[in-house]
């Protein structure tokens, strides 16, 4: 208050005092004029003035008032002519009732973790009561602690600033409203240090405060401002510096994220923890002063370190990165491709928009299958490392953890032999580089380029490590209804972006040959019926080529087996035979309608033991059908998307279309049974732990071991792996090493061990329907189930 500025209570003494000393009757003034009960004149504008005026204080009073007016007449009039030419340059009326700003589209996984932000600007909108209190505290101690008594502009603070700059020292006076106004209409108001653009801004703030009230101006701003890099807005700051909602946010972190506010780089909390620790005192002093918080909270937790750990909203951070991109490039096809012009979808921004998308994904089941890629692939790599190292590396092992303690560079020089016996190979990879082309660019010749590449330590080094890195990709499905819950595309998301599971396309090998039996069961064939295990040579007589398939280890019995011991030990031979009595069509025909694209079939002999390349997610789909009892579900990774204010846009409808009958579904899912029993996949049982569990399966190894691959069923989750070289030239060097059972089949098989000792999440301990129709042989001597399910 003004010391010229008079309250009620001081008038009324005032009155009473000069009524006393003049002893005029109550309800008479001096002057004559009439008085209220209180001495105030109601009549006689003389008699007004005239009792200030007669009392010397007040005469003074008067004068400066006088005087002061007059300035600040002249100035209103003068200033308000001014503020008149500007108000062409402020946002318009709809701008003001409706700002518009850029919001993170947000996916989230089926279990409600963040999956992953796509954004121009990293911000998401939080509600003011999301907003933890001690955030709104810490900003108005330290911002603009008058913000509840000032309509927008300060003159408090103005005269406060005036009167430092005078003595040197400068401060701001902006308001918390002045403030937003800049942040919400950067371009009509500006930023420039100019008396126009001042006056824009406090205009605007004035016309904010009109429309907004207290709580709405707070939530527009603290989701507005910058918090420095790509994050704005305070739920993204939390989640980003913290980990956590806004809504959680303590007192600590509160005021680091407000004091960040001055300078975002140098008070960032991860990068100068220090400087953000006394940015952080600072506010929590304000706060204290004015009784946000305790005196005893401050002096307990002043000296406290700042705990800030960053977490990156980059698709690389994400928990599943691969599956994060899948959902981003469906999300930006449904709103820009033609082809989904009727989508509901279809011309959203998805980078600004504030959509949320519901996604299937499991977190916890992606936790355990990255932690299990991560454990094998790390010996596996070794493994492959280390065989490669020399002419006659001196341990052959078939145990992994064999491998697992030796240490590249010191134990072995990984890939040595290698790189020396093919140095075309290594040629032929510095000539797929940028360095290459840049060479070559600039005059040199092919050969010079590669010899002056080849004189690169450090670039050789990098080309040979990201060529001879193992890949893998793993992935999981839901087959009653297709929901994706795991997806790992790869070992690193940074590095290499070529996705596993859902773009790369390889030979799966034996993995396919389940569709050559389905095609045989629901021809009419039955499980017992027997094929010669021996090789032979198919001649095609139209276009003069023959074809001599034989197992795995070049080797065959020579004797009859069953169906389903054929499948069990994956016997090439007897695949080869069944496809051939069935034509390559009708196996073609089944692949597709269980889930395999059309695309990437060709309907040749070699069909029934994998060489089409297919998806591992497709692979996945496949086997689900059988699952799933024959209902082929797409596979769906996008359950629902909202708009930013909850408006559901789109909704998944998928239904299940039956591709096979129950009766034949569940009898190959029962030869695949023998598989994980007693087949090439036994090591689910024995090295794994997992015999109680009703499970079937298959591995898969494609020529010289380039492709190795193993998918499990289990009647509630599907799991298909994918280990091998980005390059086909480089291979495993021995034959155990190269199969499926013994590389891919490790990542599935840990990972369902991790879910069976998991707290979290379980293994439903449940068996595929049995299945009645089939008249058991007498003897049922190799059948994986002893004629368990009615044959």
């Amino acid at each position: 208050m003004s010391e010229w500025s008079y309250s009620d209570e001081e008038l009324d003494q005032y009155f009473r005092d000069r009524s006393a000393r003049e002893g005029n009757r109550p309800g008479e003034g001096a002057s004559g004029d009439e008085e209220d009960g209180h001495g105030r004149p109601t009549t006689g504008f003389r008699g007004f003035f005239h009792r200030r005026i007669a009392d010397p204080w007040a005469a003074q009073a008067a004068a400066v008032l006088s005087v002061l007016t007059g300035i600040l007449a002249v100035g209103v009039l003068a200033g308000g002519t001014y503020v008149w030419t500007l108000t062409d340059d402020i946002p318009s009326t709809e701008r003001l009732e409706d700002p518009t700003m850029q919001l993170a589209t947000i996916a989230y996984t089926a279990d409600g973790e963040e999956l992953a932000r796509y954004a121009r600007q990293n911000r998401s909108w939080a509600p003011y009561d999301s907003i933890s209190s001690h955030v709104t505290d810490a900003l108005i101690a330290t911002e603009d602690q008058r913000f509840y008594q000032h309509w927008g502009v300060d003159p408090q603070a103005i005269v406060a600033a005036v009167a430092d700059i005078l003595t040197g020292n400068f401060r701001g006076a902006s308001t918390i409203t002045q403030q937003l106004a800049r942040n919400l209409y950067n371009e009509a108001v500006g930023r420039a240090v100019t008396i126009p653009r001042k006056v824009r801004e406090m205009v605007t703030a004035v016309e904010l405060e009109r429309r907004y009230t207290k709580r709405e101006i707070l939530e527009m701003y603290l989701n507005t401002v910058s918090f420095g890099g790509n994050v704005y807005g305070i739920e993204s700051a939390a989640r980003t510096y913290f980990g956590r909602r806004a809504a959680r946010l303590d007192p600590l972190q509160a005021a680091t994220l407000v004091g960040m506010l001055r300078a975002t780089t140098y008070y960032n909390p991860v990068r100068n923890p220090q400087h953000a620790k006394q940015r952080r005192n600072v506010v929590l002093r304000l706060m204290r002063e004015q009784g946000a918080i305790s005196a005893a909270y401050y002096r307990d937790h002043v000296d406290d370190p700042v705990r800030a750990d960053y977490h990156s909203s980059r698709l690389s951070a994400s928990l599943a990165p691969y599956f994060a991109e899948h959902v981003r490039t469906t999300l930006s096809d449904w709103a820009t491709d033609e082809e989904y012009s009727d989508h509901p979808l279809h011309g959203r921004d998805i980078y600004g928009d504030g959509l949320r998308v519901y996604t299937t994904l499991d977190s916890k089941l992606q936790k355990l299958a990255r932690a299990s890629v991560e454990h094998n692939m790390t010996a596996l790599q070794k493994v492959v490392g280390y065989q490669w190292s020399e002419p006659s590396p001196g341990l052959y092992s078939s145990s992994l953890e064999d491998y697992r303690s030796l240490t590249p560079g010191e134990d072995y020089e990984p890939f040595a032999h290698f790189w020396a016996s093919n140095p075309e190979v290594l040629n032929d990879f510095i000539r797929q580089t940028t360095r290459y082309d840049t060479l070559r660019a600039r005059g040199r010749g092919p050969k010079a380029a590669v010899d002056r590449l080849r004189d690169a330590p450090s670039f050789l080094d990098s080309l040979k490590a990201a060529k001879s890195r193992l890949g893998a990709g793993l992935v999981s499905l839901d087959p009653r209804n297709g929901h994706v819950k795991v997806w790992v595309g790869g070992r690193d998301f940074e590095t290499e972006k070529y996705d596993k599971v859902g773009t790369a396309r390889r030979q799966p090998g034996s993995t396919f040959k389940p569709f050559t039996y389905t095609a045989a069961i629901d021809n009419g064939y039955s499980p017992y019926d027997t094929l010669l295990d021996s090789t032979f040579t198919w001649k095609d007589a139209g276009a003069d080529t023959t074809w001599s398939p034989q197992n795995y280890d070049g080797e065959s019995s020579g004797e009859m087996l069953t169906l389903s011991q054929g499948l069990a030990n994956s016997k090439n031979t007897i695949t080869a035979r069944l496809a051939l009595d069935l034509n390559p069509q009708t196996v073609t025909t089944y692949a597709r309608r269980m889930g395999i694209p059309d695309e990437t079939l060709k309907a040749v002999p070699s069909i029934a033991l994998g060489t089409s390349n297919v998806r591992l997610l497709d692979m996945a789909a496949g086997y689900s059908t059988l699952a799933n009892g024959g209902l082929y579900n797409e596979p769906v990774a996008i359950t629902r998307v909202e708009d930013r204010y909850g408006n559901v846009l789109w909704e998944s409808s998928s239904s299940p279309r039956e591709a096979l009958s129950k009766r034949t579904a569940y009898t190959v899912v029962d030869m695949m049974r023998g598989v994980i029993d007693y087949g090439t996949g036994v090591r689910i049982r024995t090295q794994f732990d997992l015999g109680e569990y009703d499970l079937g399966g298959k591995t898969g190894t494609t020529d010289r071991a380039a492709d190795t691959w193993f998918m499990l069923m289990h009647p509630e989750l599907v799991s298909g792996s994918w280990v091998g070289f980005e390059d086909q030239r480089l291979t495993f060097r021995t034959g155990f090493w190269g199969q499926g059972a013994h590389t891919a089949l490790f990542l599935v098989g840990d990972y369902y061990r991790r879910i069976t000792e998991s707290d979290t999440v379980s293994l439903a301990n449940t068996s595929f329907p049995l299945v009645e129709g089939y008249g058991a042989p007498e003897d049922t001597t190799g059948s994986p189930n002893g004629g368990r399910v009615g044959w």
